[in-house]
């Protein structure tokens, strides 16, 4: 998949993205995060925002942490 389709798929399922599914995508785009309790916190290739640090909420993503990680992915898709 390209990151313009992970992109549109994450923006139709903003409210129902599986947290295993988002932890794919990020360490697939931005590597291994390094953990602080329940966060899961990525190392940008940029300075600054947006940064990603999400967390599990009964097995799904947070929305707003869905948001942050499509931002990040078009930050990413600009500069390629």
């Amino acid at each position: 998949m390209t990151i313009s389709e992970i992109i549109a798929e994450l923006e139709v399922q903003k409210a129902s993205t599986r947290f295993s599914k988002l932890m794919r995508i990020c360490e697939e785009f931005f590597g291994k995060p390094r953990m602080k309790g329940s966060h899961h916190i990525f190392k940008m290739p940029w300075p600054g925002d947006p940064r990603l640090n999400i967390q599990s909420y009964k097995g799904k993503a947070k929305p707003y942490q869905v948001e942050q990680v499509i931002a990040a992915l078009n930050k990413l898709d600009r500069e390629s």
